[in-house]
């Protein structure tokens, strides 16, 4: 039995019904939910009941073979379920936003819900997950292939599989299994994930909460104490640049969440398909999708009342304000994506997919962590990624302002002033980083080469510099190596231009409050990341548990005790060491 494009879902549900833009449960919040029936009530699955099904997608869900997939905008998965899964961590801050119980991680049908058994779903949800396409460009060029079919109908959710969408305290929430088992779209590999990656992932996304960085979010992580699976990885102390061995590590599924997980990727795919008339359903399904997008998004910015050509164009307005705002905040924490195609940016512009990501410790212009990546992906690069991206959304919605010669100059217009728009929201990020009332780039140009030439560690650096210390010895706990007399001289120099301006500026005490609330007093090291996921692959958890509540607060001062483990330099022994300074995405 085959699903028709305009006819109903594998359980009867029929697509095309607009998504409500009023965000209300239909039951009420009175206290945490702490049962699995409170929760399932606020299932609402707009996705599904708003945009097509693949029509050649089974009508059961058992859909885990590579195939291509012409049409639609999902395709019906059932995921596989984790045997003997076991409980892990769970995240209390999104739980708490949730208006979820802590208990919950721990009720046995929700346990089996997100450790991939969906026949523990009861009414109204759906008794199936969903994946989705979409196309890859790298940089901005069109690619194909990758696809095993040499077509670009092979891309999409490989090991992810959607398998919730709810309301929670007004706001619409969808719930995504990494590593439920394979899709049409796993191109031959397992489906699975890896407890290495699966930790990263977790811990990742709720720190960078904590940092005010927009993002998806971790609910929870269970493994398998029965499968493992098989991955290329690095031995013992390998100085290797990629993996050298393979490993077996267990299976796991880490649940993350976001308002929704649209990516420019998929509009690129349906734009595709309409360029090219691949059907002809493509256009609509294109205007579908980008539909969907404001509704899940961007409704609250755009006036529903507008004319789609409008909000077309005030949809291209936000989302580079929102896409560059998110790049000059990554730069400012010192994250690197890795891996910034458009597949992996989201269209609703927030943090999406931890694989090849890193923070950067020793501060390099240059610093990639992901193997695979470049220089082009590199972490002062990430600006030009992001215009890279920008230019294939601006080219997907193009296409629906055909014959409107205003609003495609309109929306030409914003995507001209991409690079000013960035450039205005990096030169605020300095400022504020150094707590300047307005930016100056001679002294942010001239710290930065000082940075590189002492190679310092950016977030000590960036710390020590909030307490605004009159003498260069306060910021040399940052210095990886010795400096020279004459570097002192020029870091000297530098030191008393920064304290005549900030001093003029006003009140120094909240000046360097200020400067300490975006200048965090941890960061991510990956040598402190590893022993905790090593550890829970034995059974314990408790390294796991104490990063949580360490990352809970990254600008909170430290005690002693957390500032003796968690702010100090990169021991020697972990520069150039694989999995720790460099890693592939394998997971």
């Amino acid at each position: 039995m085959m699903l028709s494009a305009s006819g109903p879902g594998p359980d009867g549900s029929t697509p095309g019904r607009p998504l409500t833009t009023t965000l209300q449960t239909t039951v009420p919040t009175t206290g945490p939910i702490t049962t699995f029936a409170d929760f399932a009530q606020r299932a609402d699955y707009s996705l599904l009941e708003s945009l097509k099904a693949d029509p050649q997608a089974t009508a059961d869900g058992h859909d885990h073979q590579p195939r291509q997939v012409f049409s639609g905008h999902y395709v019906p998965v059932m995921p596989t379920p984790l045997p003997a899964p076991d409980y892990v961590a769970h995240s209390r801050t999104l739980f708490h936003d949730l208006g979820l119980g802590d208990a919950l991680a721990h009720d046995d049908q929700f346990r089996r819900l997100f450790s991939g058994d969906i026949t523990a779903a009861q009414g109204p949800m759906r008794p199936y997950g969903w994946a989705t396409g979409y196309a890859l460009s790298i940089y901005g060029s069109e690619y194909i292939q990758q696809c095993p079919f040499g077509t670009g109908n092979g891309y999409g959710d490989g090991r992810a599989i959607s398998v919730f969408e709810g309301v929670f305290n007004g706001r619409r929430w969808e719930m995504q299994l990494k590593g439920g088992g394979p899709t049409p779209y796993c191109r031959g590999a397992d489906g699975r994930a890896v407890l290495r990656s699966s930790v990263r992932e977790f811990l990742a996304q709720e720190f960078m909460h904590a940092l005010g960085v927009p993002t998806s979010r971790s609910l929870t992580l269970y493994v398998s104490r029965a499968e493992t699976v098989r991955r290329p990885w690095y031995s013992p102390n390998s100085r290797s640049f990629d993996p050298d061995i393979l490993v077996d590590n267990p299976a796991a599924i880490t649940t993350r969440v976001a308002p929704s997980f649209l990516r420019v990727g998929q509009l690129e795919l349906f734009a595709r398909r309409a360029r090219s008339g691949a059907h002809p359903e493509a256009r609509n399904e294109l205007q579908m999708i980008v539909q969907h997008l404001i509704e899940r998004n961007y409704r609250p910015e755009i006036d529903p009342s507008l004319e789609f050509s409008d909000q077309l164009v005030e949809l291209a307005e936000l989302f580079r304000g929102r896409l560059t705002a998110l790049v000059a905040k990554w730069i400012r924490v010192g994250y690197c994506q890795g891996n910034f195609n458009s597949d992996n940016c989201a269209a609703g512009g927030y943090t999406l997919d931890y694989g090849p990501f890193g923070f950067c410790e020793l501060f390099d212009p240059r610093f990639q962590p992901w193997t695979g990546g470049g220089e082009h992906f590199c972490f002062f690069n990430q600006p030009v990624a992001a215009e890279a991206n920008y230019q294939m959304f601006w080219a997907a919605i193009r296409l629906l302002l055909e014959g409107n010669p205003e609003a495609l100059a309109r929306l030409d217009q914003i995507r001209d002033g991409f690079a000013e728009a960035m450039n205005q929201e990096m030169e605020a990020m300095w400022a504020r980083k150094l707590g300047l009332l307005t930016y100056d780039a001679t002294l942010v140009n001239e710290l930065l080469q000082l940075m590189v030439s002492s190679k310092v560690d950016y977030t000590i650096f960036f710390r020590r510099l909030s307490d605004l210390p009159e003498h260069l010895s306060a910021l040399k706990e940052s210095f990886y190596v010795s400096s020279s007399e004459e570097l002192d001289a020029q870091w000297t120099q530098w030191l008393q231009r920064w304290r005549d301006q900030i001093t003029a500026n006003g009140d120094l005490s909240e000046t360097s409050a200020a400067m300490k609330r975006v200048n965090p007093a941890i960061t991510w090291r990956e040598w402190l990341i590893a022993p905790a996921y090593e550890q829970a692959a034995q059974g314990d958890t408790t390294l796991i548990q104490e990063l949580q509540e360490v990352f809970r607060h990254p600008y909170d001062e430290l005690s002693e005790e957390l500032a003796a483990q968690y702010d100090r330099l990169k021991p020697r022994e972990f520069f150039n060491a694989g999995g720790l300074s460099h890693y592939s995405c394998s997971s």
